[in-house]
């Protein structure tokens, strides 16, 4: 039976569900140590289906990789504890400030050091940003064919895969030659939750700049379970140009933020009959709300 080398990317974001006045940097950038970090949502959806290829297909592999800050290792954890077998950190502050052009390269570079692959998933787009262009710039970036929306993978022959996409006004079902990365929107099924043996595994999977912080009595369990070792990779590891990297290698600039702030200026309670019905439908219409 065939076995598939799938690679999902993955993204730690804030949590925009709680941002506030400090969400924002001075030069547009978003202040990350003001928000709650978690799972980007989509890339959630897409580990799903790579771990269901995964359980489809025995034997086969699904590594994760990231880029951000040292702090990002905590996602490639929890893709562990679900099920992923590896999982890779690109951290370097050369990659700060990145747009989708610079982030998409870095991911190109990092993807092409990691080596063969058949299957590349990531979430339709990251919350924080919510342009949907880094998964295709990478996979322009890297040559190979491109399927975004995905809801899910139908059928996978020799040398082709079917997906079903979910667009605006209905569904749409596409084949693809593989190697091949897809999209993966929102409707797709949910992640499953962690595994509890998964957990006690990799609990103590760490990155070498987080074991600066470990006490002696657990280092030496990194060279007796390799496993427990999560690569981190610098703009020299993936042999990237440091121009087309960070602000730098962003033309997307940012040259005015606003705060926004919705305050109700007065209320209306209405009543259940048709006079007070009357009234708020004329009230919508003048608005032009409604009409």
């Amino acid at each position: 039976m065939k076995k598939f080398k799938i690679i999902v990317l993955a993204k730690q974001v804030p949590d925009t569900r709680n941002v506030g006045k400090d969400a924002m940097k001075e030069d547009g950038t978003v202040n990350r140590a003001a928000l709650p970090a978690i799972f980007n949502p989509e890339d959630l959806n897409a580990l799903e289906l790579a771990l269901r290829l995964k359980d489809r297909y025995p034997g086969s592999t699904v590594s994760l990789l990231t880029m951000g800050p040292p702090r990002a290792a905590e996602i490639i954890r929890e893709g562990l504890y679900r099920g992923a077998d590896t999982g890779y950190l690109l951290t370097d502050r050369a990659f700060a400030g990145s747009d989708t052009l610079a982030t998409s390269y870095a991911l190109s570079r990092a993807i092409l050091k990691m080596g063969d692959f058949d299957f590349i998933l990531a979430g339709r787009q990251a919350i924080d940003g919510d342009t949907a262009q880094v998964g295709p710039q990478v996979a322009e970036k890297l040559g190979i064919p491109q399927v975004t929306y995905a809801e899910e993978i139908l059928e996978i022959k020799k040398n082709t895969v079917t997906v079903k996409r979910r667009l605006e006004k209905g569904v749409e079902v596409v084949e693809s030659v593989f190697p091949v990365l897809i999209t993966v929107t929102g409707t797709a099924p949910a992640c499953r939750p962690r595994n509890a043996k998964l957990i006690m595994k990799y609990k103590r999977s760490t990155t070498i700049s987080e074991r600066q912080n470990i006490s002696e009595d657990y280092i030496s369990i990194y060279d007796d379970r390799p496993f427990l070792n999560i690569p981190e990779w610098n703009v020299g590891d993936i042999d990237a140009e440091p121009e087309r990297l960070g602000l730098s290698g962003s033309p997307t600039k940012v040259k005015k933020i606003e705060n926004v702030v919705f305050q109700a200026k007065e209320a209306k309670v209405l009543q259940d009959d048709d006079k007070s019905i009357d009234w708020l439908m004329k009230e919508l219409i003048r608005n032009h709300t409604l009409g």
